[in-house]
C-alpha cells in the first residue's frame, strides 16, 4: 500500500513527509519499525538503547558480562547493525533517525556509532543536548533534532548553539501531559502546566526565532504528544509546525519490533490503567500499570526509605544511565532497573515488563494494523476497513 501524496517538509535536503515515527526502547522502534516507515517516505527512528536484545548472538556473548566496557562495545555492534538493516530496508527513501537519550551514560559513543553507520539523523532528549553539535563536528551531514518542552529550554538550547555557530535542523516539541516513557517535567505535578500546551509554545518560539534573528522556516517545528488523529495533524501543521511526531500507535503496527504481547498490552489499556510516577532517571514517566509496575508503586515509599548509593544494586556491568535512583541512592526517584524491565516488555512479559505509553487512545483501537495505514490515515483521514 503506498501513501498519498502530502505538503512535505525539508531535513538536510530530504523531502519527507509530515509524520516522524518517534523513538521508543528498549528495542520497540528498531530496524524493523524505523526501516518501513522511511520505506513509505517519512522519518523512522530507531532507539539506541540496548538494541542487543535483537540479537541472540550479543546475547549469549553478554549473558555473563560483567565488564561495562565490553557491554557497551557489545551494544555499539548491535546499533550499527540496526542501522544498517533500517537502511536497507528504506531504500533510499525517507530518513532514518537514531534517538539518543541525554541521560545514558554511553550517549556520547551512541552519537558517534550512529553517525559512522550512517542514520541521517540523531534525535536527543531527556536532558539539554548542549554538546551535540562538538559531538557531531565531523558528521556535517547529520541531522541534529533536539527534544524540547517549552520555551526557556529551547532558548537556552538556541543560544548555546548559536555560540558554536550552529543551529538544529528541526526541534521535536514534547508535551508532558500526553507523551509515553520519560517526560520532559521534572516532577509529576507540573506535566499539567499549560506552559506546555502546543500552541502557545510553538507562538513562543517562533517569537524567540525574531528575537534571535532566527528566519522562522530555518528550523521545522515538530510536536509530540497526545497526537492519535488525522484532525490533530491538520491544526498542527495550521499552527505553523512542519511535521509531527506519533510515538505509541506506531509502537502497536504489525511492523513494530516488538512482542505482539507488548502491543496488545498497549492497545488494550484503558485511561484508568495509564499512570505516571517518578522514573530512576529523575523524569517523570508514564506507563500502563502491569502486575509488577503496581506492586513497585505499592513498595515503593518503603523502597525509597532504603535507598543508599551502591553500584551492586544493578545488573552486573549494565551501568546505563548517567543518573540513576536505584544505583545512586537517590531517594526521590524511582528504586528498580529500568533496562531489565524495560526488557521484559520487549519480550511481550506482561508480570515482569514496564510498559511505556502515551496517555491517548489508539487511531484503531485493539487492532494491530500495517504502518502503511496509520500514515495513510493521519495524513488523510481515512480509517482502514477491520475484519
Amino acid at each position: 500500500m503506498s501513501v498519498p501524496d502530502s505538503p512535505l517538509w525539508t531535513l538536510k535536503s530530504r523531502p519527507l513527509l509530515p509524520i516522524v515515527q518517534g523513538g521508543m526502547g528498549v528495542g520497540i522502534s528498531a530496524h524493523r519499525l524505523a526501516g518501513n516507515v522511511a520505506r513509505l517516505g517519512a522519518l523512522g527512528t530507531i532507539s539506541s538503547v540496548d538494541l542487543r536484545h535483537h540479537h541472540p548472538d550479543l546475547l549469549e556473548r553478554t549473558k555473563d558480562c560483567h565488564d561495562q566496557d565490553e557491554l557497551d562495545r557489545i551494544n555499539l555492534v548491535a546499533l550499527d547493525r540496526e542501522i544498517r538493516m533500517a537502511l536497507d530496508i528504506a531504500a533510499g527513501h525517507g530518513a532514518i533517525a537514531v534517538n539518543v537519550m541525554k541521560a545514558v551514560a554511553a550517549y556520547a559513543a551512541h552519537v558517534r556509532q550512529s553517525c559512522e553507520s550512517g542514520a541521517h539523523a540523531i534525535v536527543t532528549g531527556a536532558g539539554l543536548p548542549l554538546d551535540l553539535p562538538e559531538l557531531t563536528r565531523e558528521f556535517p551531514d547529520v541531522a541534529l533534532i533536539p527534544i524540547l518542552s517549552d520555551v526557556r529550554g529551547t532558548a537556552i538550547v538556541l543560544k548555546k548553539w548559536l555560540r558554536k555557530n550552529r543551529l538544529p535542523d528541526a526541534l521535536v516539541i514534547e508535551h508532558p501531559r500526553y507523551a509515553g516513557g520519560h517526560l520532559g517535567a521534572t516532577r509529576p505535578e507540573e506535566i499539567n502546566d499549560p506552559r506546555f500546551d502546543f500552541e502557545p509554545v510553538l507562538a513562543g518560539i517562533f517569537k524567540l526565532f525574531q528575537e534571535l534573528n532566527i528566519e522562522r522556516e530555518r528550523i521545522p517545528l515538530i510536536p509530540a504528544g497526545g497526537i492519535n488523529s488525522h484532525e490533530k495533524v491538520r491544526v498542527l501543521l495550521e499552527l505553523g509546525a512542519s511535521a509531527v511526531q506519533i510515538g505509541t500507535p506506531f509502537a502497536v503496527t504489525e511492523e513494530g519490533d516488538a512482542h505482539q504481547n507488548f502491543k496488545q498490552v498497549l492497545a488494550e489499556a484503558k485511561p484508568e490503567d495509564i499512570v505516571t510516577f517518578m522514573s530512576v532517571a529523575g523524569l517523570p514517566a508514564r506507563a500502563v500499570l502491569t502486575p509488577w509496575l503496581k506492586n513497585y508503586l505499592r513498595r515503593e515509599k518503603a523502597l525509597q526509605s532504603n535507598a543508599k548509593a551502591d553500584p551492586r544494586r544493578c545488573v552486573p556491568g549494565l551501568n546505563c544511565l548517567s543518573l540513576c535512583g536505584l544505583r545512586d541512592g537517590i531517594a526521590s526517584i524511582g528504586q528498580f532497573c529500568i533496562d531489565t524491565r524495560l526488557a521484559f516488555a520487549l519480550k511481550g512479559d506482561v508480570k515482569k515488563g514496564l510498559f511505556f505509553r502515551g496517555s491517548e487512545s489508539l487511531p484503531f483501537g485493539k487492532f494491530i494494523r500495517p504502518v502503511a495505514e496509520l500514515i495513510d490515515y493521519f495524513l488523510t483521514g481515512r480509517m482502514p476497513a477491520f475484519h
